[in-house]
């Protein structure tokens, strides 16, 4: 078993409650808490499909590196309310709503898979908010990808075409997934889930689970979503950007990486050897985390500005 694969006890590290805010008119967005309470602040946004739970394999390497991590359940997953005709564009509206509700005026955003779009989204809406963003095995615009899997592909088509028969599929996928072993949710992450851990691929079965827990419309809305050409400008991105790719990513080859980071004007492109979707993410925990270009005094300052701010507005 290869070192980046062995899992400590992230797997099972419990959710420090689940926060809920509320955006717009009426819509509620679930967040949890890992990693350092009093570190640096990072937005951690997760696949599609996905929840606020995948969050809990980076606790330890967010502790280590003295981070707060704020795992946020997307609009129509987890505890989080669907969000009809959501575009890429409204990221910012739900993401800077909980760095509010955290006390957090800037702050690092990590997205994975599907929420690497979402993260990029955010810093071309709200650049002022993002101090840098790391995208990790992303998702990227139809117009640069290369191959995608034959299930994905039907998906997109039904999602497009019949998008309640789609929900039924998704239904149909977690009631599956709740009662069957990891292995075939792991499968669809990496080429030989067997070599994965049993606590990871478990806590990916959970966080496969969860995505599906009140509703199945997000899934359904954003593969159509992510299957358009994205509504915003990531060429407007100036804060820097950082991909991590695997070199064996069939879900998302590394060449649709390759273009997208060619287009930003501050982005680099580290590319992780013989390693597939899920490997991707599970190598690039600790390098994401990093200290560079943030500090905790940094962040102290963040929380002062933002009490500055409540001050000034009820006086």
């Amino acid at each position: 078993m290869t070192a980046e694969l062995r899992a400590s006890d992230d797997a099972d590290a419990p959710e420090a409650g689940v926060s809920t805010v509320t955006v717009g008119d009426g819509r509620h967005v679930a967040y949890a808490e890992y990693g350092d309470p009093e570190g640096v602040p990072v937005v951690f946004l997760h696949g599609t499909p996905g929840s606020r739970r995948l969050a809990a394999l980076f606790d330890d390497a967010a502790r280590r590196a003295g981070v707060r991590v704020l795992a946020i359940d997307r609009p129509g997953y987890g505890r989080s309310s669907p969000w009809p005709g959501r575009t890429l564009r409204d990221t910012g509206a739900f993401v800077t709503a909980v760095l509010d509700d955290a006390g957090v005026t800037r702050a690092g955003v990590v997205g994975f898979s599907g929420g690497g779009p979402h993260a990029l989204a955010v810093a071309a809406t709200h650049g002022e908010r993002v101090r840098r963003v790391d995208v990790v095995a992303g998702a990227v615009p139809p117009s640069l990808a290369s191959s995608k899997p034959a299930a994905l592909r039907a998906f997109e088509v039904l999602a497009a075409a019949t998008p309640t028969l789609a929900r039924g599929l998704a239904r149909v996928q977690s009631w599956v997934a709740a009662r069957a072993s990891p292995s075939a949710v792991v499968s669809q992450y990496t080429a030989d889930g067997a070599d994965v851990p049993d606590d990871v691929a478990e806590l990916v079965r959970r966080d496969f689970v969860e995505a599906f827990a009140r509703h199945r419309s997000g899934f359904v809305a954003e593969t159509r979503l992510l299957s358009s050409e994205w509504d915003v400008a990531v060429e407007s991105v100036t804060v820097p950007v950082r991909f991590w790719h695997g070199d064996r990513d069939t879900n998302v080859p590394v060449a649709g990486a390759r273009r997208l980071a060619d287009r930003l004007p501050n982005a680099t492109l580290t590319t992780f050897e013989d390693a597939d979707h899920l490997r991707t993410l599970l190598r690039a925990r600790e390098a994401v985390f990093d200290r560079d270009g943030a500090t905790a005094d940094e962040s102290a300052a963040d929380a002062d500005a933002v009490a500055a701010a409540d001050s000034s507005s009820r006086s």
